[in-house]
């Protein structure tokens, strides 16, 4: 077996833990020996055991000594939830360890490697390093940054309309790009709208169709002015709804309110558009409530105030084979005045969701 295809194992298995193990990484591990894989783990879930001593444990009753663990991340030389993996790999004798990506983390990033090298173990580095960097982009954004990685999904008309004129938007895009969405939603840490889409579409941002658990569901409504009976708030699950308001606001009854029904609210100043502050809208939700990735679903001025703001990491367009003319286009209150002032996107991939077209861009 190569190094790779057991990376690419190692990637597999660790996708296994998605939307359960932030703010941890994704994390498979793959046990060679005698160029065979004689087990395999990965990271299940947020303080669960890590993906090495979860291949370990699997390997009960077999003899470890001599043998080669492939991991798409370096093993952790710190005590945290649980004890380090480093431990676990030089008490069974690995002789070599084949690691993806070192930790990203600035504060243990090459400790892992140095101990297992001093402890005598042969390690390489690199293998499918873009891959395992794309697999842990979340992870990497926010353990350097302290700021969740964003995501913006749009679904649009051919001509670039989210809605019609007077704001019809359901269903511009089709039943498989809808459950994409969902799976997507299964996949972050939070979704994101302001009060507008709440009010017209009345969505209840729960994952539906595919199997995941639900993320955050967060709203920036300045004033407060939404009403307790929408869909958002009407399941078992209010505590993980936050509603994100005026400093001004942060005191007043309608918080309250909305406290006293389990819901949280994050007050923020504005910037100097007069808006919310996105930048400490992000710093807030992954200091406050450890959130490192979400997912922003509209409408047209929460785009526009990402894009403005440069606050974009990825960006997902459902593009729908239908043409609408003088609708509400995705960036409508995005206005630059020079081509050069563009936002520049880079195609990472390009395919068909039913009769629709799925594109997964970044900032280049």
């Amino acid at each position: 077996m190569t190094n790779e295809n057991a990376m690419r194992r190692a990637i597999v298995l660790a996708l296994n833990g998605s939307g359960y193990v932030s703010p941890n990484p994704l994390v498979g591990a793959v046990i060679i020996k005698n160029d065979e894989i004689i087990s395999e783990g990965w990271h299940h879930k947020f303080g669960g055991k890590h993906a090495e001593i979860d291949a370990i444990d699997n390997a009960s009753g077999i003899d470890l000594e001599g043998s080669t663990l492939v991991v798409n991340l370096e093993p952790c030389s710190h005590q945290g939830k649980t004890p380090p993996c480093t431990s676990a790999i030089i008490e069974k004798k690995f002789s070599k360890v084949i690691i993806g990506i070192k930790d990203p983390n600035p504060s243990v990033s090459g400790s892992g490697i140095d101990i297992l090298k001093n402890a005598g173990i042969e390690i390489q580095t690199g293998i499918l390093e873009s891959d395992c960097r794309w697999l842990n982009r979340f992870f990497i954004k926010h353990i350097t940054t302290e700021m969740p990685y964003v995501i913006l999904k749009i679904a649009q008309s051919i001509d670039g309309c989210i809605a019609t004129a007077k704001g019809e938007s359901q269903w511009i895009s089709g039943e498989e790009s809808r459950n994409r969405t969902h799976r997507l939603r299964a996949f972050v840490d939070a979704v994101l709208i302001g009060k507008r889409t709440a009010e017209i579409d009345n969505p209840s941002l729960t994952v539906r169709n595919v199997t995941g658990r639900n993320p955050f569901r967060i709203i920036l409504d300045s004033e407060l002015s939404l009403s307790l009976s929408n869909k958002v708030f009407s399941d078992n699950e209010k505590y993980k709804v936050i509603i994100v308001c005026h400093e001004n606001f942060r005191h007043s009854k309608k918080a309250e309110n909305f406290r006293a029904s389990w819901i949280n609210i994050l007050a923020v100043d504005e910037d100097d558009d007069s808006r919310l502050n996105l930048k400490s809208i992000l710093k807030s939700l992954y200091s406050d409530y450890r959130i490192g990735s979400v997912l922003v679903e509209g409408g047209a001025g929460i785009f526009s105030s990402f894009a403005r703001t440069n606050l974009i990491d990825e960006l997902h367009v459902f593009i729908s084979p239908k043409i609408i003319g003088n609708g509400i286009h995705s960036f409508d209150k995005y206005n630059i005045s020079r081509l050069a002032y563009a936002t520049n996107m880079k195609l990472v991939s390009s395919d068909l969701s039913g009769d629709d077209i799925h594109m997964i861009l970044t900032c280049s």
